[in-house]
């Protein structure tokens, strides 16, 4: 059985989660962010044990396949912008996406919208404005190579959208010395 789980965004999550399931005794297979496969099928019972132990470590069981369609989409976005080098790689996101979930991007984008008041192209913004700011904060990368490891096509086009997600511009940011960052499942 696959189980849909919220909030999942890093080998943490996954490592916390495969452990919590063993601990409650089914056999788990592949972890991923989002999902995790058991053995047996858990009871109702069981069911009700693992939402209640997942809740108290930050996480959310799902059980309509809408939730599930839209976590499946956070989870393809923030595994490509926070896991992996957007450098040359000419990312489609739309593409992606729907290729990812077998689903036609505008029925995926509507669900996207309808359950997080955003749009696809909104949360994905958000997600590489944090991940800028992540590098920043590291301090090894400067902006160019940041625009560039980012997949943007300009420290212009980069600045602009991290002006008008924080109000500052990078290097403000980084000058402030308050790396405020949010964390990834809680944009």
């Amino acid at each position: 059985m696959i189980l849909h789980i919220k909030n999942m965004v890093c080998d943490r999550c996954i490592m916390v989660v495969r452990q919590q399931l063993q601990n409650i005794g089914l056999d788990v297979g592949e972890v991923n962010l989002g999902t995790a496969i058991v053995q047996p099928e858990p009871s109702n019972e069981q069911l009700s044990l693992i939402s209640s132990q997942l809740k108290l470590l930050g996480f959310e069981l799902l059980d309509n396949e809408k939730d599930q369609m839209v976590e499946r989409i956070k989870s393809l976005v923030i595994e490509k912008v926070h896991y992996s080098d957007l450098a040359d790689s000419h990312l489609n996101f739309s593409q992606y996406i729907s290729e990812g979930l077998n689903k036609d991007y505008a029925y995926l984008s509507r669900m996207f919208s309808d359950a997080e008041d955003t749009t696809i192209e909104k949360f994905i913004i958000q997600q590489k404005i944090e991940k800028v700011k992540e590098l920043l904060e590291y301090g090894q990368l400067n902006l160019n190579e940041i625009t560039w490891k980012m997949g943007y096509s300009s420290s212009a086009h980069l600045s602009a959208q991290f002006k008008t997600i924080t109000g500052l511009t990078p290097s403000q940011f980084k000058a402030s010395g308050k790396m405020s960052r949010k964390a990834i499942d809680k944009i």
